[in-house]
């Protein structure tokens, strides 16, 4: 018997499975996550207490394209990867509570038990 937690998951997964799948939606609400991960790594490297980063960055080689450019992949890539990640946890485990469903024995079916012969 599916409880009342996992019958409203599978009234909600039912309707918005399809919505969360679409790769713009992911990465739109995927965004906040990764700004957890990109924000440190762009302090870290302005903020001047790591003397060798301060050297690159002061140094004629250093494109600050380059470092745009690494900070918007690792974004999307992580925006998008942890929203994937998310909707195939909810997709296997509605999976699962519908093979729960389908196991467990209908009562309106059930005659008591009532032998034919």
């Amino acid at each position: 018997m599916l409880t009342k937690e996992e019958e409203a998951f599978l009234i909600y997964w039912e309707n918005n499975r399809e919505k969360q799948r679409k790769t713009y939606r992911q990465f739109l609400l995927g965004i906040p996550i990764a700004l957890l991960f990109v924000l440190p790594i762009a302090v870290n490297f302005f903020a001047g207490w790591y003397k060798r980063a301060d050297m690159v960055r002061g140094g004629q080689e250093f494109n600050p394209g380059v470092l745009l450019a690494a900070l918007l992949i690792i974004t999307g890539f992580i925006a998008i990867f942890s929203r994937r990640f998310r909707w195939d946890q909810n997709e296997q485990r509605y999976r699962e509570l519908l093979a729960k469903k389908k196991r467990q024995p209908d009562p309106e079916k059930n005659d008591g038990g009532a032998a034919i012969g």
